[in-house]
């Protein structure tokens, strides 16, 4: 019998792009996307940017209209639309409209679940003050905007607006200098001794002082247990005691939304995320699972893992939406390279840090070098390099580097090399390029893998 009906929960990154796949795959299915907020295909990425003033409109981040999937490529996108319960045994699914609240059933041959992630929200006093804030949707990010730009820039002017950001990780890193840019004074409250969760200590280092470099108040080991204000924001109460502020970002890192799932018996994997296997299949026979709803496997570990980003969201949403389609395709798995950039600071990793490396049970070694980006000559600054190796058979294990710039692109070397196995002699014979106003003769990652290699032989 053939199965005409795909339906897909969620219309941003893995949804859309499993919607579209399963299109080119099968011209004839009949493919309904649910969105359960007003906008779709956008690029979240960008939201910090928007706020940051360095995206001029919130339209520039927009790939496509519902139109357009309508029009072009024969796909209903219904915004407003909340998926709240899914029926395996009748294969449907049942959704509330935002406005109306008219419930709607929507029948399914194949399914794929891309509910993404949601925000962690403090369970704190005051935490639905007004004036507390998450951006991690274009809703939060519009309304974080026009706070700014309406309420705190109409306060007269006799001092510069004040900001708490709840997190130190990418995302409230990338807010503050948002923030900052706006020409807010930004407190960063983080739970942990170190900021951006996946970098060592050489790394972060450089991070805490290009923040203060820039003005932002970093406090470590301290986060808020407390909003107070009489009806909006005031103050935070944490630890080290009261920070006066205007407004509260919480960027307290994401969960992935997966009650649904679990709700219709679906397994679940690493911090709760959907399980799949390496088509995207869940353990529902005709239902698949993508993006930041659901886990991946990490090829440096070979275990089941949680990171939820946007490369991986694409990717996966690709191969399910094949395999909904009657399709074959495989998702291999990651290696977790990701990149951020933090004021004048380009920080990279991909790979396993050495905490992630201890967990996983490896014997390893570090090198860490500092090299120019470009030759003296042509204005080479250093980039901070770190890399991992199997201390047994000098296999890659990770790498991490910050640096003013060449460092993005530069660690996508190490996460090739990672997805290759390739051992530390192996990356450092690399045939690299070489031009003045790109990289010195022997570029930063060749010079890391060499003193990589060098304490290989040391052990």
């Amino acid at each position: 019998m053939y199965a005409n009906r795909l339906l897909v929960i969620g219309g941003v990154a893995a949804g859309l792009s499993a919607a579209s796949r399963a299109r080119r795959i099968d011209p004839r299915l009949e493919i309904t996307v649910l969105e359960q907020g007003p906008d779709v295909s956008y690029g979240a990425c960008g939201l910090p940017y928007l706020v940051g003033g360095q995206v001029r409109s919130a339209e520039q981040l927009f790939v496509y209209s519902p139109d357009f999937f309508r029009q072009h490529r024969n796909i209903e996108v219904l915004t407003g639309t909340r998926a709240v319960e899914i029926e395996p045994g009748r294969r449907r699914v049942r959704a509330l409209h935002a406005e109306t609240g008219k419930e709607q059933s929507f029948p399914y041959d194949r399914l794929v679940i891309a509910t993404g992630a949601r925000p962690q929200w403090p369970q704190i006093p005051g935490i639905d003050l007004a004036g507390v804030f998450q951006a991690n949707n274009l809703e939060g990010a519009r309304s974080l905007l026009a706070f700014i730009e309406g309420r705190l820039a109409g306060s007269g002017g006799s001092r510069a607006a004040r900001a708490a950001i709840l997190g130190g990780g990418y995302i409230g890193l990338e807010y503050a200098e948002a923030l900052r840019r706006r020409g807010l004074e930004v407190t960063v409250f983080h739970d942990r001794e170190e900021v951006l969760e996946g970098f060592d200590a050489e790394i972060t280092e450089l991070v805490e002082g290009e923040l203060a470099r820039h003005a932002v108040t970093l406090l470590k080991q301290n986060p808020a247990q407390a909003i107070s204000g009489d009806g909006a924001v005031r103050q935070i109460v944490s630890a080290g005691g009261r920070c006066d502020t205007d407004l509260v970002l919480v960027a307290a890192g994401v969960v992935p939304c997966a009650d649904l799932a679990a709700s219709a018996g679906l397994a679940l994997g690493p911090a709760g995320s959907i399980g799949v296997d390496d088509r995207l299949q869940t353990s529902l026979p005709g239902v698949f699972a993508a993006g930041d709803c659901a886990h991946s496997l990490h090829l440096v570990t070979g275990r089941p893992v949680y990171l939820p980003l946007g490369t991986t969201a694409n990717k996966q949403g690709r191969v399910a939406g094949e395999n909904a389609a009657g399709g074959n395709a495989r998702f291999p798995g990651i290696v977790g390279t990701a990149a951020v950039r933090i004021f004048d600071l380009e920080c990279a990793r991909t790979g396993l840090s050495e905490s992630e490396a201890h967990a996983a049970g490896f014997r390893f070694v570090t090198a860490i070098v500092e090299h120019p980006n470009r030759p003296h000559y042509f204005g080479g600054t250093n980039i901070r390099v770190k890399l991992l190796a199997e201390r047994n058979t000098g296999r890659l294990l990770g790498g991490q580097m910050a640096g003013a710039d060449g460092v993005a692109k530069r660690i996508d070397i190490v996460a090739t090399a990672l997805h290759a196995r390739m051992s530390a002699p192996q990356l450092a014979a690399l045939d690299l390029s070489y031009a003045p106003p790109f990289a010195p003769v022997w570029d930063p990652v060749l010079i890391a893998a060499q003193a990589l290699e060098r304490r290989l032989r040391e052990q």
